[in-house]
Parts: structure tokens; C-alpha cells; sequence
């Protein structure tokens, strides 16, 4: 791990993160890697729920989410524990939260008595309908605000239900907003002064990636279906059967469609006038996909791979947590890194993202291990509390 010399573009910036699970702290974690101080204040013995969350035998995801950050513990149900998260906050340049809206607020910790004391907060409020509207009361988590944004109504095949893909995506983009618009918003306090509240909801987060879906409807009254593993009108772009195993190709660009033909030993295909331009074949998408699998099918995913690169044709294999782990590209870029757990030994995980040349971030700093094991430290550097 990094020593605090390189910690990155936001070194210097102090947060306080009061979320739990995965939208409030996955927005901590981001600004924890770009180099800020990160404050989680969390409930005492019992901690973020996120430290028994993850897959497998052993829990791990905490080990990502709450990297690069101190654990301080306090009951923000209880007028000390109000008490001391408010001077904290007032040391802060961030506060990020993903409670429900008004829950601050019957803390006596909302945006109004915080600017207070210290105007220039920038207050990242993360929640599922967002802190205004007719639904903000409701409770949110991240599957419903897929539904709600579009999302799970896309995701599947056809003649299944809608499914879910896999992550907690609703999640995960509204804490990605949420680090957007605190960038923002230093910006426009070190220009300014002036502080703000980033107001982040999860379903409209799944909104802004919906590309054109809301115009389609409203202009051509198109709407987009669950279309399995297929884009509609856009071929051949799938993923092919080969004779041991599945490999995705796009190749719908004119160009990249001949290289293709070429490397497939059917060059004709281009020129064929049910083929020659993009619109035909999107017409002719299944009887197109069925001419390419009828080819990856002969050969292993090795040998289609090596057709793919030796004609320049976008293409890939369709990765696990295993293939990563063994690919020399992901080692190359650190896109993996591994970092020396105490108790699970070198233990692999997402590096930092993205990269930037001139102030490179960096995992300083392994997820706290104990509920509060940061207090003291905490209350003496930010508050001058002495450490007895």
C-alpha cells in the first residue's frame, strides 16, 4: 500500500460518511481512493452491516468498500452520539449519507443546522426517490430503483420475467453521482465558499444511463423490450457458441463486419446485398447470428480469439473473478491489486479508478477491522480531544 505522501487528487479534503451497506459507503470509498480522509461513523459493537455482507464462505466486501477509511463509533440515536458526529462534521469538507430523507433531520444533524456552523459543507445526500417529491418518504434500495429507472424492465430474455444483473448496480451508479456532484460542488466552493447539498436519488441515477429510451418512446412511441443477449438491429454483435465455450463479438461496422467475413473464410458475406450495409443486416440479425456461431461452433475459443485479434475485429471472453485474476492485462494496468490482510493474508481487489498521471490515488489504508478501532485518533486530530 501507498504511504499518505501519494494519497491522491483529494488529499487534504476531509469526509465524514454516515451510510451504511452500499450506496452511502461506496460513495466514501470513491473519495476515499481519490485521497480524501475518510470518517465512518458507525454504530457502536454492531457496526455497518456491510462488515457481514459478500458471497462465499468468508465475508470479503468490506475489505473494498470501507478501504481508505476511520472507523469512529457513535449512536446517532442518543444526543452525545448527535453531539459529536456534529463536530466532526463541522472539521468536514463532505458529508455523505444515504438515510432515509428526514432522518437527519430528526437527528437535529440537517443541512440547515450544519451550514451553521460550518457554511462551506458540501452534504451528499444518497436515497431512493430522493429528498423531494411525492414518493421521497418511501423507503429505497437499489433493486427497486432499477425497476423504477427502467432498468429490470430491459434486463433478461423475452420470455422470462425481468432479471436482475447480477450486482447492485442502482446502488453503486448513485454513489458514483453522488462523488460526481461533491466534485462539483468543491469546485464551486473554492470559487465561492459556499457550501451545498448534493441531492442524489437512486432511481433517477438509473435513469441517466437509459440512453434514448425515454425520447424513443415519447417521439416514436418505440419501446425498448428484454432482448436476451442481443442488441436489436445492431449484427452481428452477440455472444457465439464455440466447440468449449461462449465468446462475444461486435462486429456491425461496415469495415469491422469484413474483417470478420475475412477471417471467418467467407469474404462474399460483405458484398452480399442482405449484408452490405448496416441497416440490412439488422434486419437479417438471427439468420446472421446463425451464419457466425455456425463458424465459431467448428472452433475452440482460443482459435476464435486469435481469428478476432489477427483481423482487428472486436471481440472478448467473457470473464470470471478467475480469468482476471490470471490476466496479464489486469496485472499490467493494476486493475487487480492485492493488498496483505491481517487475518485473510494477500487478499486481490479492485484497484483504484480511474487513473490519473500527475496525482495518482492509491489504497493507503485497509478496511478498520474493529467498530470504532479509529475513535481516539480521530478526536484528537480533528477535535484536540486529548487521546486519555
Amino acid at each position: 500500500m501507498a504511504s499518505d505522501a501519494s494519497a491522491g487528487p483529494l488529499d487534504g479534503i476531509r469526509v465524514v460518511e454516515l451510510g451504511q451497506l452500499i450506496a452511502g459507503p461506496f460513495c466514501g470509498q470513491l473519495l476515499g481512493d481519490m485521497g480524501a480522509e475518510v470518517v465512518k461513523i458507525e454504530q457502536p459493537e454492531t457496526g455497518d452491516p456491510m462488515r457481514q455482507w459478500g458471497q462465499g464462505s468468508t465475508p470479503t466486501w468490506w475489505r473494498v468498500i470501507g478501504r481508505n477509511k476511520y472507523s469512529v463509533a457513535a449512536d446517532l440515536r442518543s444526543g452525545e452520539g448527535q453531539d459529536l458526529a456534529r463536530d466532526l462534521i463541522a472539521q468536514a469538507d463532505i458529508l455523505v449519507e444515504n438515510f432515509r430523507p428526514g432522518t437527519l433531520e430528526k437527528w437535529n444533524l440537517g443541512p440547515d443546522v450544519l451550514h451553521r456552523a460550518n457554511p462551506g459543507l458540501i452534504v451528499v445526500r444518497v436515497s431512493g426517490y430522493g429528498q423531494t417529491g411525492p414518493y421521497s418518504s418511501r423507503a429505497g434500495f437499489g433493486g427497486i430503483a432499477e425497476a423504477m429507472g427502467g432498468w429490470r424492465k430491459i434486463v433478461g430474455f423475452p420470455d422470462r420475467a425481468p432479471a436482475r444483473m447480477g450486482i447492485s448496480i442502482g446502488d453503486t451508479l448513485a454513489a458514483t453521482y453522488g462523488c460526481l456532484g461533491a466534485v462539483a460542488a468543491l469546485h464551486h466552493r473554492d470559487r465561492t465558499g459556499e457550501g451545498q447539498v448534493v441531492d442524489a436519488a437512486l432511481y433517477e441515477s438509473v435513469l441517466q444511463v437509459m440512453e434514448g429510451l425515454i425520447p424513443e418512446w415519447a417521439v416514436a412511441e418505440h419501446k425498448r423490450e428484454r432482448t436476451g443477449s442481443k442488441l436489436p438491429g445492431i449484427a452481428p454483435s452477440n455472444v457465439y457458441r464455440c466447440s468449449d465455450g461462449d465468446y462475444l463479438i461486435g462486429a456491425n461496422q461496415n469495415s469491422v463486419f469484413l474483417r470478420l467475413c475475412e477471417a471467418m473464410g467467407r469474404p462474399e458475406l460483405a458484398s452480399d446485398p442482405r449484408y452490405a450495409c448496416h441497416t440490412a443486416r439488422g434486419e437479417r440479425q438471427d439468420e446472421l447470428d446463425a451464419i457466425v456461431e455456425e463458424w465459431t461452433l467448428r472452433h475452440t475459443v482460443a482459435e476464435v480469439e486469435d481469428a478476432m485479434i489477427a483481423h482487428a475485429v472486436p471481440a472478448g471472453r467473457i470473464y470470471d473473478a478467475e480469468d482476471m485474476l490470471s490476466d496479464p492485462h489486469f496485472a499490467a494496468r493494476e486493475a487487480i491489486v492485492t493488498v496483505e490482510d491481517p487475518e485473510l493474508g494477500p487478499t486481490p481487489m479492485q484497484g483504484v479508478f480511474p487513473k490519473l498521471s500527475r496525482t495518482p490515488a492509491s489504497i493507503r489504508r485497509l478496511a478498520p477491522r474493529v467498530v470504532g478501532q479509529d475513535t481516539a485518533e480521530i478526536l484528537e486530530r480533528w477535535l484536540g480531544v486529548a487521546a486519555d
